[in-house]
């Protein structure tokens, strides 16, 4: 599952209109709604209010509006741009302010399309990848040799405590459960005690 990094919004200019594209996660339908009406109450004066929105595990829910734009020429590009990314539960409003020059068809397609590219490449996405939290223990002496070999393989890192020993969470996918057990032994020359917890979710930058 991909989704937006984060809420935002950016703005584009195109042959002096102004494209102003608010991207928000959401979970629900009802939030994707409860958006889309803040964003027009916020710009009443615009041109055109125009939405898409895309939602569920499988990204199978998802409406668009043109919002007085020709049929086809503004949500649903808008629609394809988050479909393409492969993006879920997200909702993007893209509002314009007409500046005298008509774009056309086909420029009104590239430019709405656009402007929720250039939306959802400032708030970057990253995709939720189902992890178990193993607790990996080791003795004080190699725990900062450990530490700094977990970091350089890059794994996202949860609480560490102390006690008789460095108590250190880490989010392993659950493909590589057996790499990362192996791995650790052969780190700490067979001093490490690993323990595994629940499963859950993190989100992870994609590049």
């Amino acid at each position: 599952m991909r989704m937006i990094g984060r809420d935002g919004v950016t703005e584009t200019e195109i042959k002096k209109s102004r494209f102003v594209c608010a991207l928000a996660r959401v979970r629900t339908e009802d939030e994707a709604v409860a958006f889309i009406a803040a964003r027009r109450r916020e710009h009443r004066a615009a041109t055109h209010n125009c939405t898409a929105y895309v939602l569920g595990d499988w990204a199978d829910i998802s409406k668009s509006n043109d919002d007085g734009e020709p049929s086809g020429t503004a949500g649903v590009p808008m629609m394809e741009v988050l479909h393409r990314r492969e993006l879920t539960n997200v909702v993007a409003v893209v509002t314009r302010y007409f500046g005298g020059v008509k774009l056309g068809a086909g420029g009104l397609v590239r430019a709405y399309g656009q402007s929720v590219a250039a939306a959802i490449d400032a708030a970057g996405v990253v995709e939720r990848v189902p992890v178990t939290i193993v607790t990996v223990t080791v003795d004080h002496t190699r725990a900062g040799r450990f530490a700094a070999d977990l970091h350089a393989r890059g794994l996202n890192l949860g609480e560490t405590s102390y006690g008789t020993g460095v108590s250190t969470e880490v989010h392993v996918p659950d493909g590589e459960l057996g790499a990362f057990t192996a791995w650790a032994a052969e780190a700490t020359a067979g001093h490490a005690s690993v323990e595994l917890g629940a499963s859950t979710y993190v989100e992870v930058p994609v590049v």
